[in-house]
């Protein structure tokens, strides 16, 4: 619908604005991969290792990109500007849409920087491209609806900076993206599966290495997680977020 299509236009105006927060998500996973890669091919070998430093690259600062998805959504409440777009009738599902349309391909150039590094520079090869394809736009989906949940449920810049640091360092951690599950103790592998990261990280190898049910089931616990954090996110506008904020 027209309003909609404004947002999205409007929003990505925005983030072309102000490109800083996106370039340095950009940068900091290329010079991760330049500077630790040694350490992780030292200890799995050339390809494992390879793998494992790319992918953890692309999960964490992936993760820690939330952070503009999440600014997007706060901003409209530090601005003053949330009541004005409650008054145009759009549905929280379309608020949503408008204000994450632009991240999500901002994340997608992010992901798509860091794979094709490691595979032109260090070689990392690919079994499974489209498997790869769908696995980053599962992961990419769920970015968008846990960024999009902090900010309608964060009260201010640095309570929003504290919940995507914390979360993002701590979910990838968890889930296997800078250490392999299989060197952390027996209690942290048990639960890693509650993370999100661990998904990640079964449907991306999965995709690398060719094993289509790994991706898949992958693939799909995540979107199941970008659900529910949608529906979070859409129930908390609903609910009349949006009244006040600090910068």
């Amino acid at each position: 619908m027209p309003e909609v299509t404004a947002l999205i236009r409007h929003n990505t105006t925005l983030l072309l604005r102000e490109p800083g927060p996106l370039l340095s998500r950009m940068i900091l996973p290329l010079a991760f991969l330049l500077t630790l890669r040694p350490l992780y091919t030292a200890a799995q070998g050339t390809a494992g290792g390879t793998t494992q430093a790319v992918l953890g690259a692309l999960i964490t600062f992936s993760l820690l990109a939330m952070s503009i998805v999440g600014a997007s959504v706060l901003n409209e409440r530090v601005w003053h500007t949330w009541n004005r777009l409650r008054a145009t009738a759009l549905r929280p599902a379309e608020l949503l849409a408008g204000k994450g349309i632009p991240v999500l391909g901002a994340l997608l150039a992010q992901q798509a920087v860091v794979l094709v590094f490691g595979i032109l520079v260090f070689g990392m090869p690919v079994a499974a491209p489209a498997l790869l394809v769908i696995s980053l736009l599962a992961w990419t989906l769920l970015l968008l609806a846990l960024g999009a949940t902090l900010g309608v449920f964060a009260s201010s810049y640095s309570a929003l900076s504290a919940d995507y640091d914390i979360g993002g360092l701590l979910l990838s951690s968890l889930g296997g993206a800078l250490v392999p599950i299989t060197a952390m103790p027996s209690w942290l592998a048990t639960i890693a599966p509650i993370s999100p990261g661990y998904w990640a990280v079964t449907a991306l190898r999965g995709a690398v290495q060719g094993d289509a049910a790994a991706a898949w089931r992958g693939s799909g616990v995540l979107l199941g997680f970008a659900v529910a954090a949608a529906l979070l996110a859409g129930w908390r506008i609903s609910r009349g977020w949006g009244r006040s904020a600090k910068l």
